[in-house]
């Protein structure tokens, strides 16, 4: 008997990358693994979100029926955060309370994928916004951003690194996977699937 692969975890938004996007639609599941957009839905069974337009015109949209704090870690190989604006709009909170850290479920989310072992994580472009919503997340952690994000990533602790003037294509830290930006999608999507992998054939 063949066992099927385990789920790869998407979270999304509003304003997401729609060429990420596409590719992971089309390359995941050509490897074998099923792909899972998950969202907070805000006490709805079902919520429409739809990309960053391309000149003017959205091109992509996605029905999300699974809610974030549904969900466990791990019930997925791979937690991914698309990029465009999506990851800034998941970090919202309703409320705010002083000295209290973000309580979006979409961070509370990711602070359990953090946790838990053996877990890839994979962000690209700006989608390490949501790890800024707590510095506990990201502090001391090596990772690579588009350049107009590099400010909130350091600002909140993150350690970008770079290539002469330029940030790096793809930085791995521990089961953090960090991408550049959507030209490199391939080189990332590669990367995820490869660490995937290696990591079922430790526990084979």
């Amino acid at each position: 008997m063949t066992l099927s692969k385990p789920k790869i975890g998407v979270l999304i938004e509003e304003h997401f990358d729609p060429s990420e996007f596409r590719r992971f639609n089309q390359y995941f599941p050509e490897q074998g693994f099923q792909v899972e957009y998950l969202s907070h839905l805000w006490g709805n069974d079902s919520l429409t979100f739809t990309s960053n337009p391309t000149d003017g015109v959205v091109e992509e949209s996605v029905i999300v029926h699974t809610e974030v704090a549904n969900v466990s870690p791990q019930d997925y190989a791979a937690i991914l955060l698309i990029g465009g604006y999506a990851m800034d709009r998941l970090r919202y909170q309703a409320e705010a309370v002083p000295g209290q850290p973000n309580q979006a479920p979409a961070v509370e989310f990711l602070r359990k994928c953090v946790d838990t072992k053996d877990l890839k994580i994979g962000t690209i472009c700006h989608s390490l916004w949501l790890f800024c919503a707590d510095r506990q997340l990201l502090e001391g952690r090596k990772v690579t951003c588009a350049h107009n994000v590099i400010c909130d990533i350091e600002n909140a602790g993150g350690l970008v690194q770079y290539d002469g003037s330029q940030t790096q294509e793809l930085v791995i830290d521990g089961n953090l996977i960090s991408g550049k930006h959507p030209g490199m999608v391939d080189h990332f999507m590669e990367t995820i699937v490869q660490e995937i992998e290696a990591q079922l054939a430790v526990v084979a």
